[in-house]
């Protein structure tokens, strides 16, 4: 006797031992950790057919009671069969085990595996959002505690990783976190935008059952409803969106990682890390390798590259439910999520163990010529000559400084004047305490007391207000998951006064 399909009387073969092992097989492999979601969407629909009248209270009971007690059990206990397809066929099938084809196959009424997929990918998205969101926040503030511990050490600040101005490590740090702000702002608007359930949309048509889709959609503590159901069913916007953040993301962390492996070579030395996140060769005694840097910026080309397979597969799919946008196209993101966790451990790791040579720092700030810079404005100041004069000037006294060996901070009032004499006709005759002054790092760097800028005058209020938002945020995210547990609460209430327990 021929075998048949196990979900469709459509369909009159048994599925090909091939599509099992290479499409059903891999996509049953997230049963367990899609389970409990899949549970909860499953009870929303339940509650809300049985409040519509839809389907009698003692199935709506027998329903409950039968979702409730697989609950229980867990995962393990659902034999898992890939020639039912997919999570779905095979949890009711294990239902209908349990209670019955008859009232197990009135689970379903009003609904499709189409918008149960999309609901449950918005609950995973919600969730893992919530959970990069409060890793974010962990780096930033690993970055701000150590900005405030070295807010006064000095060091070479680098434009085209050549010496600029004095900065000092704090200032750096909280650059740092500032950047990582908006990507944890970016995130956070993708899911509130994001928190819209597609429950009852159906296959993409709707339904002529009047199903309650925003009872379902508050029980599962979602804000609303999609409106269209072809757009609630076909679009996964949200996780393009999302995979497009984290790609954001990791370009950041791995400019920042980039930034770290010079520091911490030995010609520059700027920046020590603890034997313990460090790595040696196999030939090389000598070595001590920034192993964890490395990963950081390998990893972000990974990321960045699942962002672009991801927006190819589903740029070819039609505007509606397919396996390759819904399946194949968000694939990218999870994976995306979970490495984006990992690295976002280690850049806090990075940040936390990171200590800057303050010695060496402030000695290559006073010697690089980056003080340069506030030489041409002392000369703005006190010889009334415009910027671009001054930094001809200027230009001539580093050149001359350089061409002798001298290093900046010993730059005196006699090699301005030589200089110019040559470029205006005439000496500037500056005082020798004001020229010391400008051309010594840490008093270059305090004088820099514009908004934003690295003196303690600027960066101190700048880590306060940081500091500040940072703990809003930290509290923001947990009242969100205050409000979605309050919600799984109130639908396992449902549930269990449905099922009469």
């Amino acid at each position: 006797m021929m075998q048949e399909s196990k979900v469709s009387r459509r369909l009159k073969e048994a599925t090909a031992p091939e599509v099992n092992e290479y499409i059903y097989r891999p996509r049953l492999e997230g049963f367990a950790d899609g389970f409990a979601n899949l549970g909860d969407v499953n009870k929303a629909h339940i509650v809300m057919l049985a409040e519509r009248g839809l389907i009698r209270e003692e199935h709506a009971a027998v329903l409950a009671r039968g979702v409730l007690d697989m609950e229980a059990a867990g995962p393990a206990a659902v034999t898992l069969d890939p020639s039912r397809e997919d999570a779905y066929f095979n949890y009711e099938a294990h239902l209908i085990e349990q209670i019955g084809a008859d009232i197990g196959g009135r689970l379903h009424t009003g609904r499709s595996r189409n918008d149960m997929l999309a609901t449950l990918d918005r609950l995973r998205c919600r969730e893992v959002l919530m959970d990069l969101i409060d890793a974010l926040i962990q780096v930033r503030q690993t970055a701000l505690e150590r900005a405030e511990a070295f807010a006064s050490v000095v060091m070479p600040g680098y434009t085209h990783l050549q010496p600029a101005q004095p900065i000092t490590y704090g200032f750096y740090l909280s650059a740092v976190e500032q950047a990582l702000e908006r990507d944890c702002r970016r995130l956070t608007q993708t899911l509130e935008s994001m928190n819209q359930s597609p429950l009852g949309a159906a296959a993409f048509a709707g339904t002529p059952f009047a199903i309650d889709r925003a009872r379902t959609a508050e029980l599962l503590g979602f804000d609303g409803y999609l409106d269209n159901a072809l757009d609630a069913v076909g679009s996964r916007d949200f996780i393009l969106e999302s995979l497009s953040h984290l790609s954001l993301l990791s370009v950041f962390w791995s400019r920042v990682a980039q930034d770290y492996f010079v520091w911490s070579t030995h010609e520059f030395s700027l920046i020590d890390f603890p034997d313990s996140v460090a790595a040696t060769s196999s030939i090389m005694p000598q070595k001590k390798n920034p192993t964890v840097l490395e990963y950081l910026k390998g990893r972000s080309g990974h990321i960045v590259g699942l962002l672009m397979g991801a927006s190819t597969t589903i740029k070819g799919s039609n505007f509606s439910h397919t396996g390759d946008a819904n399946r194949e196209g968000t694939r990218s993101f999870w994976e995306a999520a979970e490495e984006s966790l990992r690295c976002l451990k280690l850049l806090d790791l990075v940040l936390r163990t990171a200590t800057p040579n303050a010695r060496l720092g402030v000695q290559r700030a006073g010697e690089d010529f980056s003080t340069a810079t506030a030489l041409a404005d002392l000369i703005v100041r006190e010889a009334d000559l415009s910027f671009r004069e001054a930094h001809h000037v200027v230009g001539g006294v580093v050149r001359l400084a350089m061409d002798a060996g001298i290093p900046a901070h010993r730059i005196d009032t006699a090699m301005v004047d030589v200089c110019a004499l040559e470029q205006l006709g005439h000496p500037l005759n500056l005082a020798a305490d004001k020229v010391r002054d400008c051309l010594d790092p840490t008093a270059n760097v305090q004088a820099r007391t514009s908004a934003g800028g690295p003196s303690l005058l600027s960066l101190e209020p700048s880590l306060i207000r940081a500091n500040q938002r940072v703990e809003l945020e930290r509290q923001a995210n947990q009242a969100r998951r205050d409000r979605l547990a309050a919600a799984h609460e109130r639908l396992q209430a449902a549930t269990r006064a449905q099922a009469g327990l």
